[in-house]
């Protein structure tokens, strides 16, 4: 089984990758791109018994910083 967990900076933290990534945009000539913020994707292959608790776990824990970022987590068959 696939997991993927999408780990984003929280609203109002700083995001200096996303300010680059945006800066070269405009660069490029690409208009009409207010904002830009980065991320990671993680995905985890596991067996179908781990739980969505030990998943969070595993993302409160490790995967992502709580004190600055949030996390989602998408199962897939």
């Amino acid at each position: 089984m696939k997991t993927r967990v999408f780990v984003t900076l929280k609203n109002g933290v700083l995001d200096p990758q996303g300010k680059a990534i945006h800066h070269a945009l405009e660069g490029l000539g690409f208009k009409g791109v207010n904002d830009v913020r980065a991320g990671r994707l993680i995905e985890i292959d596991h067996e179908p018994g781990l739980s969505q608790t030990e998943l969070e776990d595993m993302c409160r824990k490790l995967l992502a910083n709580m004190v600055i970022e949030n996390f989602e987590i998408e199962q897939k068959g």
